[in-house]
């Protein structure tokens, strides 16, 4: 079973943390994004991964050739951002004579049978009710959860289920053969790039079938909002599976409220930390008060009450009591 993770974007959303790092990249429950997606696809029985980068895919493929280092991976660059479909169109040589391939956005976290899903005799695309679809792709569906029509980010919406960036093919030739199309006739959207959605519509007018499988939680960590959400959700599933050892290192004259996530190396003293909070590895905290925050590795905090924040790798913050969003490599003194 080969996977195709589409990790090329800019994560422009997710500003300034995403001008030295992929978005993917970001830390989260002790993880990264990225690492979150890896770990499903081979608990599922993935065994090939096809990597579409783009914007610093250079630390994407270095972070997967050290962090897995026995992993068959394939990368692909995608020079230039022509969208979704663009991206998948370039791995038809990496993909092969595969017969199916599981298709993962690579912002995109989600709680679901993944099993279930690759041993499924049909084709699946993920979908999740939302209570506003105008700002997703969104799939209409039968009374057989079948997925007859699908649409990108429509104004007036014909259905709440939001197609959450998983997506399971069986018919892969049709699925070249569709982006082939799209691109010959260059087929883009009013931004003038090839869509997904666009190419899976043309295959269900060929007569592909898809059903649509349900997801238990979907995470979209494309914003800073949505990203602190999904670190509190996943560090509390760790805590209940008894599945997080923070309480091995004991820190000086400081209190650990879980969940939290607290990397080797950190340095802890006269501080309160968490709930919720993600430290990275070999941070320094000293005489502050961390919660429902993720934090970067090698960062130095001191006299400070966060709350809500992301602070990017090597970053300096003294003296303040605010919500923050800082990149890597930033020193702030507010005291």
């Amino acid at each position: 079973m080969k996977a195709i993770i589409l990790v090329a974007g800019a994560g422009t959303k997710l500003r300034p943390l995403t001008y030295t790092q992929p978005k993917a990249l970001i830390p989260i429950a002790g993880k990264t994004i990225l690492s979150v997606i890896v770990d499903q696809l081979l608990d599922a029985g993935v065994t090939e991964f096809i990597f579409v980068i783009g914007y610093l895919g250079d630390k994407i493929q270095d972070y997967i050739s050290k962090t897995y280092p026995s992993l068959h991976a394939t990368f692909v660059t995608q020079k230039e951002r022509h969208g979704t479909g663009h991206a998948l169109w370039l791995t038809k040589a990496s993909v092969g004579t595969a017969q199916e391939v599981i298709i993962v956005l690579g912002d995109t976290i989600c709680d679901h049978d993944l099993k279930w899903v690759l041993n499924s005799p049909q084709s699946q695309i993920g979908v999740k009710k939302v209570d506003d679809p105008r700002d997703f792709g969104v799939a209409e569906l039968n009374d057989k959860d079948q997925v007859i029509r699908v649409v990108e980010k429509p104004l007036i919406p014909k259905s709440n289920m939001a197609m959450v960036g998983i997506y399971f093919i069986k018919e892969v030739a049709t699925l070249f053969e569709s982006l082939d199309e799209q691109l010959s006739q260059q087929r883009t959207d009013h931004e003038g790039e090839y869509q997904l959605t666009s190419v899976l519509q043309q295959m269900i007018n060929k007569g592909v079938f898809f059903n649509a499988f349900r997801v238990a939680n979907w995470f979209d960590c494309g914003k800073k909002e949505n990203l602190l959400t999904t670190n509190a959700i996943l560090l509390k599933e760790l805590e209940e599976a008894g599945s997080n050892q923070h309480f091995i290192e004991q820190y000086q004259n400081s209190v650990v409220i879980p969940p939290v996530s607290i990397a080797e190396g950190c340095t802890i003293t006269n501080s309160i930390i968490g709930p919720n909070a993600t430290i990275g590895e070999y941070a320094i905290i000293a005489d502050s008060i961390i919660k429902d925050s993720i934090i970067g590795s090698y960062t130095k905090l001191e006299e400070v009450v966060l709350h809500s924040s992301i602070i990017g790798n090597d970053a300096f913050v003294h003296g303040v009591t605010q919500s923050l969003n800082i990149g890597d490599n930033t020193e702030i003194d507010l005291g």
